[in-house]
């Protein structure tokens, strides 16, 4: 993890200005650095051109709802990103109970149009290790299916991930979501990349979220991508979201719909499997 010669520990002393005692390098590319008489804090470096920017006006936009807390930006630059560390626990119901009212608190700060980046984020973000453009639209079927769904698709049938004939399956999709999308709504403040992964379960029994890949769009898609790939409490998070914001009549019909951006995505990135997926969920919808 080194950049022009220059380690984590060193980064995390010139951003915060603060000497380092120890570094401990882990998984991911991550690094957690110890301050001289302070606490310890975690270093990564971007995936890509304007990642951090990206990161760090999420973060930022994430935090000013005052809904789910995320760690505190202390420091960064173009290439590194320096922010509190989180200290971890385990999952329980009721630190579940209270993410599912913090979750539907923060959907409900809003964004200026679906698509919209956080204020001072650049338009061209990420969303993992795959480039993702935020170009705001005022029609939630039309912009998911022009800017999420559409340029994955393509992009893995250039790949060969999709096969000959394929790609029409989930484009059939995309010219039904005006009949398949519910009712409308106005556009969510997003996390954007909410798998497990990126919910943290505090030591002191509140969940953080890391890793955002921020934007308006329809609050739907963050809870369908907590469905794909499983997040503890689960049912606990929903209920309580439900009693806080009801979510529109058939949203569960619905969640195959939000899951496809992800599926495509995952496609483009680790290959056929997630392609597969892809063109189940969509038989559902093209068999109705």
């Amino acid at each position: 993890m080194v950049d022009g010669g220059e380690g984590p520990g060193a980064v995390a002393a010139r951003l915060t200005g603060r000497p380092v005692s120890g570094v401990r390098t882990g998984p991911g590319g991550l690094a957690e650095v110890t301050l001289a008489g302070g606490p310890t804090v975690v270093v990564k470096a971007g995936d890509g051109p304007g990642a951090v920017a990206a990161e760090v006006a999420g973060l930022r936009w994430l935090a000013a709802a005052r809904a789910v807390p995320v760690p505190e930006v202390l420091g960064h630059d173009e290439r590194w990103l320096v922010t509190e560390l989180v200290r971890t626990g385990r999952p329980d119901a009721g630190a579940a109970t209270r993410f599912g009212r913090a979750l539907a608190a923060l959907h409900a700060a809003g964004a200026p149009a679906f698509g919209a980046a956080p204020p001072g984020g650049p338009r061209d973000a990420r969303i993992g290790l795959a480039p993702m453009r935020n170009e705001p639209g005022t029609d939630w079927p039309q912009w998911y299916a022009e800017h999420r769904v559409l340029p994955y698709l393509r992009e893995a049938a250039d790949r060969g991930v999709l096969r000959t004939g394929e790609a029409t399956v989930i484009e059939r999709v995309c010219e039904r979501l005006p009949e398949l999308a519910g009712a409308p709504e106005p556009p969510a403040r997003l996390h954007g990349d909410l798998w497990s992964g990126n919910v943290l379960w505090g030591a002191d029994g509140r969940v953080r979220l890391i890793d955002p890949a921020a934007h308006g769009g329809h609050r739907e898609t963050d809870l369908a991508m907590l469905h794909l790939f499983g997040c503890p409490y689960l049912d606990r998070i929903l209920a309580s979201y439900q009693e806080t914001a009801p979510l529109s009549d058939g949203w569960a019909r619905r969640v195959g719909l939000h899951q496809l951006f992800p599926l495509l995505v995952h496609a483009v990135l680790f290959g056929r499997s997630y392609a597969e997926q892809a063109l189940a969920t969509s038989r559902n919808f093209t068999d109705m």
